[in-house]
């Protein structure tokens, strides 16, 4: 059976000369796994990059009873992008939140709330031309509400994660562990994105650590993310 439903793209791999496998946040299917057939061809050039992260697309696709793999029948672009492809920095951000996404986002079943969410938040990020230096702190604050242990104050991810690292080093120094001022900034991230005082890279890279590991603490299955050690250099320039 065919269905068509939009698809927000969050990687891919090789699969045998000219094809691929693409895992695919959809609007009605929730997360699904295409078999892309033809794409890596030198003609028509270009349709790989249909399928780099966090590409906006419109799926024709078909469906099976048992689950698993199946495949793409049509697909072309739902919303071109103005300059996340062309700027290294929105491109590595990308990156790093396709791969979470990824990986918190399991369910084969719709949800159109989470799909809403991450379709219009890709679509701002596109759009801001200047100021999305926070973006990545934003959005994963914000995915945590969707996901069910978003935090009402910086302080309860500060002393979640402190008391975490405490226990894992076998110490007991409880939440004054972690600098004071994070609770600031995240109270900020949470309550007026639009305004926060984040000083420089060095803060905001040491602010998405503290994230990832409230994550890591939420989502057992999350474990290292490969794409961090490369935003990191990205943030701590910006």
């Amino acid at each position: 059976m065919l269905i068509k439903t939009r698809g927000i793209v969050l990687s891919h791999i090789r699969y045998r000369e000219t094809s691929i496998i693409a895992r695919i946040y959809t609007e009605r299917l929730g997360l699904q796994s295409y078999l892309v057939n033809g794409v890596r061809k030198a003609k028509p050039p270009g349709r790989i990059a249909l399928f780099q992260p966090l590409t906006l697309l419109e799926l024709v696709a078909y469906t099976s009873r048992n689950g698993g793999l199946t495949r793409l029948s049509e697909f072309r672009c739902a919303e071109p992008f103005r300059t996340l492809p062309y700027d290294v920095r929105k491109s590595s951000i990308a990156l790093l939140l396709s791969e979470i996404v990824s990986r918190v986002l399991l369910e084969e079943e719709e949800n159109e709330p989470m799909f809403t969410f991450l379709h219009d938040s890709v679509l701002a990020f596109d759009r801001q031309e200047t100021g999305f230096e926070n973006f990545a702190l934003v959005f994963l604050l914000q995915l945590s509400h969707y996901l069910g242990f978003g935090p009402e104050t910086g302080e309860e991810v500060t002393t979640q994660v402190a008391f975490a690292t405490d226990a894992a080093a076998g110490t007991n120094r409880g939440p004054t562990a972690l600098r004071r001022e994070f609770d600031q900034y995240l109270d900020e991230l949470i309550k007026t994105p639009a305004s926060v005082s984040i000083p420089n890279g060095r803060v905001r890279r040491e602010l998405l650590g503290v994230l990832i590991r409230y994550y890591q603490l939420h989502v057992e299955r999350l474990g290292d993310i490969r794409s961090l050690a490369v935003l990191s250099e990205v943030l701590a320039e910006l």
